[in-house]
C-alpha cells in the first residue's frame, strides 16, 4: 500500500502534463463563435465624430460580401494591421465596414484621419454594446458576412496578407460565387 502511496504524486503530475499540453495544443484564434451561419445582430450605430464618414448599421451589409472590422485607437494589433485594410479598400476586392470599439471622443476620428480610412462607413461603439452582441473578445476581430447579412466567419487578431490569402480571401470568393 505504501508503494502504491509514493506513485500518486507521480500519476498527479503526469496527469497534469496532460492537461497543460492538451490546452497548448489549441489554436487560441479558433475561439468558436455562436454567430457563424446566423444574421449579423442587428444594430445602428452613429458615425464617429468629425470622422466625415457615415455611422454603421447591419443592415448596410445586406447585398455585399463584406468584412465587419472591430477595431479601437487604443489597439497596437489594430495599427498593424491597418496599411493591409487600406490596401484591400483600394483594391476593391471587398467593401469593410468598421466597428470603432470603446474609443475615447476624437480619438477614432484622429486615427483615421492619421492613418487613412479603408471603411466604407465606420460605427461608434462608445459603450461596447455592438462589440458583445457580435461576441467580440478582443480588437482587432473582423468578420465575413455574406450577402444575405450572415455571419461566415469570425477572424481574431489582425489580418496579414498571409491570413487574407490563405483564409479570408477563399471564403469571400466562395461567398462572392455561391450566393
Amino acid at each position: 500500500m505504501k508503494r502504491l502511496a509514493t506513485f500518486i504524486p507521480l500519476l498527479v503530475f503526469v496527469a497534469i502534463g496532460v492537461i497543460f499540453a492538451f490546452g497548448l495544443s489549441r489554436d487560441p484564434s479558433r475561439i468558436p463563435s455562436t454567430l457563424i451561419n446566423r444574421p449579423l445582430p442587428e444594430f445602428s450605430l452613429p458615425p464617429i465624430a468629425d470622422a466625415g464618414v457615415p455611422g454603421f448599421a447591419s443592415e448596410d451589409v445586406i447585398g455585399d460580401v463584406s468584412l465587419v472590422n472591430v477595431f479601437g485607437s487604443w489597439c497596437v494589433s489594430c495599427r498593424i494591421e491597418h496599411p493591409f485594410l487600406l490596401k484591400l479598400s483600394r483594391a476593391g476586392e471587398v467593401k469593410i465596414y468598421g466597428v470603432d470599439w470603446k474609443d475615447k471622443p476624437g480619438d477614432g476620428a484622429a486615427w483615421l484621419e492619421e492613418l487613412g480610412n479603408p471603411y466604407a462607413a465606420v460605427g461608434d461603439d462608445a459603450d461596447g454594446r455592438v462589440a458583445i452582441d457580435l461576441g467580440t473578445t478582443g480588437a482587432p476581430e473582423t468578420y465575413i458576412i455574406d450577402r444575405q447579412g450572415r455571419v461566415r466567419y469570425k477572424q481574431i487578431g489582425p489580418i496579414t496578407p498571409e491570413v487574407w490569402n490563405k483564409t479570408l480571401k477563399p471564403i469571400v470568393e466562395h461567398l462572392k460565387k455561391s450566393s
